[in-house]
């Protein structure tokens, strides 16, 4: 696992957009896992600007959904679908026939996790998947204790994760679904590279808890340790808590510029 500390959000954002950039030039057609929240917007606003600059030719990439809320209609505008659309493939100029996802109407919920699985697997797999991370460590919505083999399957919420999303549903708790489908721990590892950045200083337990903490369970985003290519980005206040910051730094500084992330 490479840690990569930024000076903030939008130092990480550049650094990793560069990374998809760099890999769209190599593979105009790659597959890019892509989250949703507030950590990765400036991922997706840095990404963006390079394609309209014509740094970079978005036009063939194809986009794949972390997760998504269980009942929602796809063109609800809180859907993760129309959240990504609206905050990643618009601003990228791409439509929806370059976006896979799970299909949270579904009437066989178990159904649409495996079909949702085994179209990621007939797409050729995920090249770069990007990541957030929770306070308790979780990624997707992998809450603690989740299997580390997992696979895509259906999540209830917590009581806290609903109020917390209440606002995007007009402060109403009722209005925010129960359950998600996710992206299990198993599924998320075999992406080729995977991205995870975390910035603030409610984050540094976690990342602590990832980076130099053992692999564990209880700990979900800590299964990165065992993936070949993961890469996890970090401001100074999510940083704040790893023992081996200054080793990070060093070898970051003194790695190969040819190297990447």
């Amino acid at each position: 696992m490479e840690v990569v500390i930024v000076p903030d959000a939008k130092a990480g954002g550049e650094l990793i957009a560069e990374a998809m950039a760099e890999l769209l030039r190599r593979k105009p057609d790659a597959l890019l896992g892509v989250a949703t929240g507030s950590t990765p917007l400036p991922i997706y606003e840095a990404l963006a600007a390079k394609v309209k600059a014509g740094a970079v030719d978005a036009s063939r990439a194809r986009v794949a959904q972390l997760d998504e809320y269980v009942g929602l209609p796809a063109e609800h505008p809180e859907s993760y679908r129309s959240v990504l659309r609206r905050e990643v493939l618009e601003p990228l100029g791409l439509d929806l026939k370059a976006f896979l996802g799970p299909d949270g109407t579904a009437e066989g919920i178990r159904a649409a996790c495996e079909a949702y699985d085994a179209a990621l697997a007939s797409a050729g797999g995920v090249d770069l998947q990007l990541l957030g991370i929770g306070t308790d460590g979780h990624i997707g919505f992998n809450e603690p204790c989740s299997s580390l083999a997992s696979r895509t399957r259906i999540k209830t919420l917590t009581e806290q994760t609903r109020v917390d999303n209440a606002r995007f549903f007009e402060g109403d708790i009722e209005q925010v679904p129960q359950h998600v489908i996710t992206q299990g721990i198993g599924t998320i590892l075999e992406a080729r590279h995977l991205v995870l950045l975390a910035t603030g200083e409610g984050k540094a337990d976690a990342v602590a808890a990832t980076v130099e903490g053992p692999v564990a369970a209880v700990c979900p985003a800590s299964a990165l340790q065992l993936h070949q290519h993961a890469t996890v980005v970090v401001d100074e206040a999510a940083a704040s808590k790893l023992k081996l910051a200054d080793y990070f730094r060093h070898t970051f500084a003194n790695k190969p510029d040819w190297q990447g992330i």
